[in-house]
């Protein structure tokens, strides 16, 4: 399987699971394809991070490497390797975007809506606001990022 991000014309991103790129083409010319936040169906590829798959080095399965004489990473450097994307990957959320707390997700939809100027914004939200946020078209995203008061 071949996984892709797609995003509609009005910017809402997600994943499509293919098991070709001709599979994709296919399926898209053919009108198969629809945003699962509005339907819309004018859907293309969009550039995609790069993934790291060191899952099957635990259950012994050959793992994919660099094309050098160099032994895949073990377990624990897999392990090490997780902790520091995820470092750099909160400092990134931390310092990019503005803390809103409890007011993340009326906010949210200041900007949705261009009632507000856009930014990168970042808070809490109840289960039901979140919810309600989705079910708007309002794209959002859980992360396991600490509040001020879990931080050090």
């Amino acid at each position: 399987m071949i996984v892709f991000d797609i995003q509609c014309d009005s910017g809402h991103r997600f994943e499509g699971w293919f098991s070709s790129v001709g599979d994709y083409d296919s399926q898209r010319s053919r009108g198969l394809l629809s945003c699962p936040s509005c339907g819309s169906e004018s859907v293309s590829r969009i550039p995609s991070a790069t993934r790291i798959n060191v899952g099957a080095a635990g259950r012994g399965a050959e793992v994919p490497g660099p094309r050098s004489a160099e032994a895949p990473p073990a377990p624990a450097d897999a392990l090490s390797l997780a902790q520091k994307l995820y470092s750099r990957f909160l400092d990134e959320v931390l310092t990019k975007s503005e803390d809103l707390g409890t007011r993340f997700p009326d906010e949210a939809r200041r900007i949705h809506y261009n009632e507000a100027p856009a930014r990168l914004i970042r808070g809490v939200a109840t289960p039901e606001e979140h919810a309600e946020l989705v079910d708007e078209g309002i794209p959002v995203a859980r992360l396991p990022v600490p509040t001020k008061g879990e931080m050090n």
